[in-house]
């Protein structure tokens, strides 16, 4: 148990207290004291709101689950929809309007391109996502599997000149697509120079060339008439072709193209939430220490990699040559956003005055934006926002009660750090059924804020399943995807953003793509994204935003919007469809199946979670594909078990022995892993398996389905050594 300070009637974590008035407060030229007094206010007013709305998610949900059962054997859709306009869980829709939100920075408003989201208590890959913002495409090529292997190109230990030869192929052929040449390509040039401000290319014929779009070319670095490097723009994505002839690369390239670097992660979202393991004031402190190291732009992070030590540090801004002859200066880091968690959570960090746990949500708001007053008063090495805001993302908000509660909750968080109204900008992720049915009201209620909206199938269809609990029994987890119901949740989101104004003003996001090894169905797949109408998508890693950023590349996501706002809008009706098993029928090897499957995937997440306190890694599946994993994978597959139980199509034995048959697995799979503790032969002892096991059996009577509760137990039990 940690020391504990007494402050503005609060009990606050040794750690916590000296981090904040200790460090932050002076650096900012904040009186610890009135910190704190201002902190308690916040809390004094907002904890019996927060638990208020937590209270009215149960009454909602015991509602819901008597009305299923009172009408188990009626398919009556209308009233179903009569019946949640009653209780109040679908509002009626008002008056159309636009947001509002002011400095908003160019690459929220109108830089269409991938996004990161990483764990925040790990600081080198905090590091690596910000530098995200640039990454070479040869090295993304050449390490995956974009690059087929047929043909002597195997990656191999050593650089293999076969594979080299396609990667460069396939980086002219992208230049030919993304910044193309009057009458010629990319491929024939010799020479790249400068004239009089003018990008001139020599090619194998002699002759020179020039960009169809000669706007395209925005700078340069080294010398005009040899320059080092070129910066060439498309649809706002900065392309840099580096050349450098004393390189291994550039030595055998014609026209001595070293790489070509992109623009790839314009923002990154800096996650206190589902990837991270943040059970205590120890796990929070680090979490906002590396915060502030982002904000003061001084974090770093050393490892051991081959032998040698390697030290981690943000990038710094890119400099180069207008066009006319004026600087050009790119910024060499991602924009971050920070996510918060959400309300259901409290922590010990901080006990009210009549000593209950504050809802974490809450100090995560005070503190995480206390920590951006280092970037809106230019007191980092970097700046994040130029345009004078901090980015917080809130998720997990069921419908518009809970919105218009973080609004009022950072207008009082600013009025608290004399802070203008609005400068804190929130990102509303729409992935609770409550929050998409009624999609408009909830970002009406945040309109002068709001800057991102997103979609996400793991946490949305976990809660779709616990909603609907009693319901009936589920399709199977892939068979999901098929239903009406998610196409119409999709789209509706772009429909909604678009109606209010998003355009031009606000990102419109999409879910992840999971599987980092396999970026050949990346490419193929994920323009999905952005022909959706999205202008940015989650990647699992900085390679994958360098491949994905292609992809914006190739599609003018702002035109792709202006489209797509003339067709007709999605129905919630089609979102209402709840996407039970009805006619379908499994036989008793499908079951066996879908439960291996998903009970593989909870043991692999879970036992890392409770014994390391990782939040977020790459876990390989049932077939050993590694997948990037957080907490919403977690709840999808738990809350689906949880229904076959509850409706019998398997039994609690078959479960527990599927359990111990997928343990077996997951350990074997882990067995080179120095770090893992086996959660056999004993598993009734084992604690990752007990949490994993109760998330399942227990599942029905989690609060909207979360595993937060059950997986902040255990590992508080396991780090007290228990």
């Amino acid at each position: 148990m940690s020391n504990r300070i007494s402050c503005a009637g609060l009990d606050i974590s040794d750690e916590i207290y000296q981090l904040i008035s200790n460090e932050v407060c002076p650096d900012l030229g904040i009186d610890s004291e009135t910190f704190w007094n201002g902190a308690a206010k916040i809390i004094s007013e907002f904890g019996p709101k927060n638990r208020a709305l937590l209270a009215k998610r149960i009454m909602l949900q015991d509602q819901i689950d008597d009305w299923h059962k009172k009408h188990k054997h009626t398919n009556n859709f209308e009233k179903y929809k009569s019946f949640l306009q009653d209780i109040g869980y679908l509002v009626p829709g008002g008056d159309d309007f636009i947001i509002s939100p002011v400095n908003v920075d160019f690459e929220i408003s109108s830089q269409a391109g991938p996004q990161l989201v990483v764990p925040i208590t790990n600081a080198r890959f905090a590091i690596n996502a910000a530098n995200a913002r640039w990454g070479s495409l040869y090295d993304a090529l050449y390490g995956n599997d974009v690059i087929s292997e047929e043909r002597n190109a195997q990656k191999g230990a050593h650089y293999n000149p076969v594979r080299g030869e396609k990667v460069i192929q396939y980086g002219r052929a992208f230049l030919d697509k993304a910044a193309p040449i009057k009458n010629n390509f990319h491929r024939h040039v010799t020479r790249y120079n400068l004239q009089e401000g003018k990008l001139i290319m020599l090619m194998t014929d002699g002759s020179e060339a020039r960009l169809k779009n000669e706007t395209q070319y925005v700078g340069y670095a080294g010398n005009p008439e040899s320059p080092s490097s070129i910066i060439l723009k498309n649809n706002d994505l900065h392309i840099e072709i580096q050349v450098d002839r004393g390189t291994s690369v550039g030595s055998s390239d014609l026209a001595g193209v070293k790489d070509i670097i992109l623009e790839s992660a314009i923002t990154t979202i800096m996650d206190c939430e589902d990837s991270v393991a943040t059970v205590d004031s120890d796990d929070k402190v680090l979490a906002y220490r590396n915060w502030l190291g982002l904000m003061k732009g001084d974090l770093s992070s050393s490892f051991i990699r081959n032998g040698k030590a390697v030290e981690r540090k943000m990038n710094a801004d890119r400099e180069f040559v207008a066009p006319d002859g004026n600087s050009l200066k790119l910024s060499g880091r991602a924009l971050m956003f920070v996510r918060n968690v959400g309300l259901l959570m409290t922590s010990p960090m901080v006990l009210d005055s009549s000593g209950n746990e504050v809802p974490e949500g809450i100090m995560d708001a005070i503190i995480t934006s206390l920590i951006g007053l280092y970037d809106l008063k230019g007191l980092g090495k970097y700046k994040n926002s130029n345009a004078g805001s901090i980015y917080i993302v809130k998720p997990k908000m069921h419908g518009p009660e809970e919105t218009a509660f973080s609004n009022a909750l950072f207008n009082a968080v600013e009025d608290m750090l004399h802070i203008p109204r609005y400068s804190i900008k929130m990102g509303v992720m729409d992935e609770e059924r409550r929050t998409s049915v009624n999609l408009k009201e909830c970002i009406r209620t945040v309109k002068d804020r709001v800057v991102f909206i997103n979609t996400g199938f793991l946490d949305r269809t976990g809660d779709e399943i616990h909603t609907s609990m009693l319901a009936g029994p589920f399709l199977p987890k892939n068979e999901l995807k098929e239903r009406v119901w998610i196409k119409a949740y999709e789209d509706r989101n772009v429909d909604i953003g678009l109606s209010c104004g998003f355009g031009g003003k606000a990102q419109i996001g999409k879910g992840m793509w999971p599987m980092p090894d396999k970026m050949s169905d990346m490419m193929n797949q994920k323009s999905a994204h952005p022909r959706s109408g999205a202008n940015t998508a989650w990647v699992p890693s900085p390679t994958a935003a360098t491949l994905h950023a292609i992809h914006y590349h190739e599609i003018n996501v702002s035109a792709q919007q202006k489209q797509l706002s003339n067709r007709t809008p999605a129905r919630v009706d089609d979102i209402l469809d709840i996407p039970l098993m009805a006619n379908r029928t499994l036989d008793i090897e499908e079951i066996q199946r879908e439960l291996e499957n998903n009970i593989q995937g909870i043991l692999g997440y879970v036992v890392r979670w409770i014994d390391q306190g990782i939040g977020c890694s790459k876990v390989p599946d049932i077939n050993d594909i590694g997948l990037m994993e957080d907490r919403a994978t977690l709840r999808i597959s738990s809350q689906h078990i949880a229904n076959w139980l509850e409706h019998g199509l398997c039994s609690h034995g078959q479960v527990i022995k599927t359990l111990e048959k997928m343990a077996e697995l997951v350990d074997n799979q882990n067995r080179d892993d120095h770090s893992y503790t086996r959660m056999g032969p004993n598993y009734s002892g084992n604690l990752a398996f007990q949490a994993a096991s109760d998330l399942i059996f227990k599942g029905s009577v989690q609060p909207n389905g979360y595993t937060e509760p059950t997986l902040h137990h255990y590992r508080l039990v396991k780090k007290s050594g228990n």
